[in-house]
């Protein structure tokens, strides 16, 4: 503290301002976390945050909420011992928002669907078989959010085969808690991208808001949309990307938890604009189950949630969009920056 005092005082002493307007200027930082890539693009006078206080922070929330990290609270949880646990506070928060979005999608988003998603062989042990009836059935008695209970910080397991999977919002949250980090940084331009989970805040020097393009099926020629982002996340869940073909059927990843099936629907894709990552995070996947017209309608009644949906009808793709979509559209010609 008296370093600090003594050179404010000799700045004042000699005559000189700080500059209240220094110049700025654009900081990148790219990794690896969660088994994908981020991308960091910032403004600022100074190199406000690098790239090992990112990594580090990544770091502890796989150490949380991995289930590709034997080691992870989720996988501790996870093993069939394990009655109940501890959890820390990225881990409670996650779990606590699970449960709200679990009852606002009537059940379908649900982050007991961990032994479902590995009987399809979309978990961390591969398999391309597809299971029958029988084992479906057997497994979804360990499958429903009435099968855990959380007590302040501690997660109860009803069942012992229980295991969880936060992937289809821990990504959300992980892009939240990485704003969090650079706004206490007091960084106010940046645009945060990770594993496609996409948050922005603020605006470039030059005025400009940033911009993203939203990605097209990968059978489609044309260009997506080009939307420009203030204070805001936007994030895709799709059927085009994570799937397996059996028998010539297209499996998608996406399983519903009341049925133990995966998900046989028009929708390709759901792109969100929400306040935050962890919501668009969760709301895009929801959407992915139901028809076009019941998405679009469900996000009409959720406050500053913006939708597009992208599905097939007689071999074509068509799309719909929520009322206040536009409103982010920039130009299509145009390519981001």
């Amino acid at each position: 503290m008296k370093s600090v005092i003594l050179l404010v005082i000799a700045v004042c002493a000699s005559g000189i301002r700080a500059n209240p307007n220094p110049p700025v200027e654009e900081f990148n930082l790219q990794g690896f976390a969660q088994g994908t890539t981020y991308s960091i693009r910032y403004y600022a006078a100074d190199s406000l945050v690098r790239r090992y206080q990112v990594d580090s922070l990544l770091r502890v929330i796989d150490q949380s909420m991995s289930i590709y990290n034997a080691e992870s609270k989720i996988s501790l949880f996870n093993k069939e011992e394990t009655k109940e646990m501890s959890l820390d506070i990225h881990m409670q928060k996650v779990i606590r928002a699970s449960l709200k979005y679990n009852k606002l999608t009537k059940g379908f988003f649900d982050i007991t669907v961990l032994p479902l998603v590995n009987l399809w062989g979309f978990g961390p042990q591969k398999k391309m078989e597809e299971p029958t009836s029988t084992q479906i059935d057997s497994v979804r008695k360990f499958v429903g959010i009435d099968k855990i209970l959380l007590k302040g910080n501690r997660l109860i397991k009803r069942a012992s085969k229980v295991s969880l999977v936060l992937d289809g919002i821990a990504q959300g949250y992980t892009v939240d808690i990485l704003a969090d980090f650079f706004k206490n940084k007091q960084v106010n331009r940046f645009i945060i991208e990770l594993g496609g989970e996409i948050y922005a805040y603020g605006v470039k020097p030059d005025g400009e808001s940033f911009k993203v393009r939203i990605q097209r099926p990968y059978r489609d020629s044309e260009e997506g949309y080009i939307v420009t982002l203030q204070d805001r996340a936007i994030t895709t869940s799709g059927n085009y990307e994570k799937y397996r073909m059996t028998d010539g059927q297209h499996i998608s990843h996406h399983i519903n938890p009341a049925t133990g099936r995966t998900v046989q629907n028009t929708t390709i894709s759901a792109t969100v604009i929400a306040k935050t990552a962890m919501q668009a995070d969760a709301l895009d996947n929801y959407l992915m189950f139901l028809p076009p017209e019941e998405a679009i309608a469900f996000v009409e009644k959720q406050k500053e949630v913006e939708a597009y949906i992208i599905y097939e009808e007689n071999n074509e793709l068509k799309e719909l969009q929520s009322s206040g979509f536009n409103n982010y559209i920039y130009n299509i010609n145009h390519k981001p920056n």
